[in-house]
């Protein structure tokens, strides 16, 4: 028999706990378990008491770890007994303690739950068909809130009056609404219209019925979302398709897709479970998957690529637009190419009417402007998040001590990242709050989005930095701003103004910061050591396409021997010549003429003839000239140039349209079960150099040979696996470490991480890869932090 003694414990519960319903869950279990007590947020997470009789409070324990909210995750729980209260009669939630941090009210965009779509489904439900039913379990967050603290009339709902239905779920901590703050219904919440391209009504019932037909008849449609507006089309109409590509000026990059439900991405993709979980989590990024041959979708969708980027529905307007019999849309940032995310209406008017051919829209604003997440099954359980955005931003990284121990007493942090695929991180009491993805800041308009996101965070979860960490890159448009906060000349503005309020200050004016300039692929490195906690010194391989070097050349395929705080360059690829300075980048012809004239000397015309493509004969003199007078011809290690130079040897491309295709194009021409290697060498003296001349020789001669695109792409790839894994051995040798740290956006390649990886597991290294944080320059911001704060620990 049960005992009925009464009894109180103590539990202070840490993790993904607040903003995620665990309050109201709390109540409910205790309820349930006829316990009395309370619950409340403080700095740490959440901490309760309950008392009541022992089994009851056995089986509260037990339930409490068993049944958590789809959002919630118990990282500790630490239980205690405590002195029992006599006369208490109820459990109740209580007021934050002081001291709660802002990132723990400030949680992510989440899809849609189960129990909302049943109610949404249900014909008795007053929530029918609404497409903005949400619950605390659900629903828009970060891009509706404007402030802190995280309450209605903070967030863009505050402009709609809860009706008494929605007001009484609202404030029954027994209900799944419990202080949802975007709780809404057809009688009192946000309203669908349909509108043309010049912004005037269109008349119809139902406006997402209407959508839908005009999907079906080869439109154009503006959808506003989550957190801005989306472009879609049907993926299986070859005219829609192109008109979309035409009109958005998007000449090549893949389009993403949105299918119904996991059967019809299985239709398109390969979906192994872990991408199946990945598609149907709360977080609904895009996933790229291997696709399945043959033409399901147009053509133009992605061409030349063996992946399609898919998601599934995560908002109930996507899920009621997406009904039968409409199909497979492609749907995709609302924008022109290059230019920020569109997510203000009279903006989308004038923006998006070249593009649309009518736009679903509402009437709840957009407080911040999110794009989708992209991720990727790396397999072996591991998930590469390649771009960081909806539903994983702004989520703050809880650093594992061995980092937290390492920069204990730093100040916090402002790290302004990289220039293309720019994001930032604020660091600070042991949490790293990487922003979204915010683009590339060579464009005026994404320049100044970087620089009202950093205000906007800064405000938001109360980070007043007290350092800087830029990039070296004297250019770096990220590392401009860094300067001039250093040297006084621009503020925090909205940041600054909300701290002299606090404070009674009317000073709006910002003292010079302190700067730490951190090497790009130093920043890499370390970006991937923090992730994986690891704070001891550790062999480092970043490969990427550009990063400035401390000998001002441009590096991209480094060997470090690094730690938090420092790195030594052990060893890299062998300079090559980039013909035309940036044009390189974009013309893959370029960095092949370069390789060539490396292997073969000034006689390598002569070999041209056995290659797949060829070259305007007057681009050709001019490049030869350039190369043999060394005239804008900066070296380079980029690794990515010869991924480039290797596409167009294949006969893949001769020009990039989009960051990335011509490497891209090659690994989805790999012939799989491949084994051959090229031969590589590696220099003996200083730091070492990774040579590929030979390869060179290698490729051109299996073309002699007529061998066939797809075993040339595998034996190149091959190659470099081989070669880097050489390297690490190297570095082993000369440093005694046995951590390899792999980092830089060709580890995105999925064939070139997962032979590396083998190779070198096979031999015994400990190998760090990235998960949460981008392996490309999405990632640099946190390792920029991580260094500056490493260097400047009191």
């Amino acid at each position: 028999m049960a005992s009925t003694a009464t009894t109180r414990c103590r539990f202070a519960v840490t993790g993904q706990v607040q903003g995620v319903g665990f309050r109201p869950f709390v109540y409910r279990l205790a309820v349930e378990c006829n316990l009395t007590g309370w619950v409340r947020n403080d700095a740490r997470g959440v901490t309760l008491e309950v008392q009541g009789a022992v089994g009851d409070l056995e089986e509260f324990a037990w339930r409490l770890a068993g049944e958590l909210p789809p959002l919630a995750a118990i990282a500790t729980c630490e239980r205690s007994e405590a002195e029992v209260m006599t006369g208490e009669q109820r459990f109740e939630i209580r007021p934050s303690e002081e001291g709660e941090l802002a990132d723990a009210q400030i949680t992510v965009d989440v899809a849609v739950c189960p129990d909302c779509l049943r109610e949404m489904a249900d014909p008795a439900d007053p929530r029918y068909r609404y497409p903005f039913i949400n619950c605390t379990n659900c629903g828009p967050r970060y891009s509706i809130v404007a402030r802190v603290p995280y309450d209605r009339p903070n967030t863009t709902m505050s402009g709609f009056e809860m009706c008494p239905l929605c007001r009484r779920q609202y404030e029954d901590p027994a209900d799944r609404r419990f202080h949802a703050q975007p709780v809404a219904c057809p009688a009192c919440g946000p309203a669908v219209r349909l509108i043309d391209n010049q912004g005037l009504a269109i008349d119809c019932d139902d406006p997402i019925a209407a959508a839908r037909l005009r999907l079906q008849a080869g439109d154009v449609v503006a959808i506003k979302g989550l957190g801005g507006y989306q472009l879609a089309c049907l993926a299986a109409d070859e005219h829609a398709v192109g008109r979309l590509r035409r009109r958005k000026q998007r000449d090549a990059k893949p389009f993403a897709l949105m299918v119904r439900d996991v059967t019809e991405a299985a239709a398109l993709c390969q979906v192994s479970p872990a991408a199946a979980a990945l598609l149907e989590g709360p977080l609904r990024p895009i996933v790229i998957m291997p696709r399945h041959p043959g033409r399901r979708v147009a053509a133009e969708v992605a061409a030349d690529l063996d992946t399609l980027g898919v998601m599934l529905p995560y908002t109930p307007l996507h899920h009621l637009l997406l009904e039968p019999p409409l199909g497979a849309l492609v749907v995709t940032s609302g924008n022109y190419s290059d230019q920020p995310l569109v997510c203000d209406d009279d903006e989308a008017l004038s923006h998006l009417c070249g593009i649309a051919d009518v736009m679903l829209v509402h009437d709840r604003p957009i407080a911040r402007r999110v794009d989708d997440s992209v991720v990727r099954d790396a397999g072996g359980g591991r998930t590469l998040v390649l771009r960081r955005a909806r539903g994983y931003a702004p989520q703050p990284l809880r650093l594992a001590e061995p980092i937290a121990r390492a920069i204990d007493g730093a100040p916090p942090v402002l790290a302004v990242g990289a220039e293309l695929k720019n994001t930032f991180c604020l660091l600070d009491r042991g949490r790293a709050l990487v922003s979204e993805h915010v683009g590339d800041l060579k464009d005026g308009r994404t320049f100044r989005h970087f620089i009202d996101t950093i205000n906007h965070l800064e405000a938001l979860f109360d980070i007043r930095p007290e350092l800087l960490a830029a990039d070296l890159h004297p250019q770096y448009l990220s590392s401009q701003y860094a300067h001039r906060r250093h040297r006084g000349e621009l503020a925090s503005q909205e940041a600054w103004r909300l701290e002299n309020a606090r404070h009674g200050t009317g000073n709006d004016s910002q003292d010079g910061l302190p700067i730490e300039l951190v090497q790009h692929h130093h920043a890499h490195i370390v970006s991937c050591m923090a992730e994986n906690g690891c704070a001891e010194g550790v062999i480092g391989i970043a490969c990427d396409g550009v990063g400035y070097g401390d000998d001002g050349a441009v590096w991209g395929c480094e060997v470090l021997a690094a730690d938090l705080q420092s790195y030594r360059r052990l060893g890299h690829l062998r300079y090559l010549p980039l013909i035309g300075g940036d044009a390189a980048a974009s013309q893959t012809w370029r960095p092949a003429v370069a390789a060539l004239h490396e292997a073969f000397g000034e006689g390598f015309t002569r070999h041209l003839g056995a290659l797949p493509l060829r070259i305007d004969a007057d681009q050709l003199v001019a490049a030869i000239e350039q190369v043999t007078m060394d005239v804008n011809c900066p070296p380079s290690s980029s690794l990515g140039r010869w991924f480039d130079a290797a596409a167009w040897l294949c006969g893949l491309t001769a020009e990039n349209a989009y960051e990335a295709q011509g490497p891209m194009m090659l690994e989805a021409a790999i012939t799989p079960d491949v084994d051959g290697v090229y031969p590589f060498a590696l220099t003996s003296t200083g730091p070492f150099t990774m040579e590929l001349q030979a390869a060179v020789e290698g490729i051109v001669a299996d073309h002699r040979r007529q061998t066939d695109g797809g075993v040339i792409a595998a034996k190149f790839h091959n190659t470099l696996a081989a070669m880097l894994a050489e390297a690490a051995r190297r570095a082993r040798d000369e440093t005694g470490r046995t951590i390899v740290a792999l980092s830089g956006g060709c580890m995105a390649n999925r064939y070139l991480s997962a032979r590396l990886l083998h190779l070198l597991e096979a031999d015994a290294f400990t190998v760090l890869l990235h998960r949460e944080v981008p392996c490309n320059d999405a990632g640099v911001a946190l390792g920029q932090a991580i260094v500056a704060a490493a260097r400047k620990r009191t």
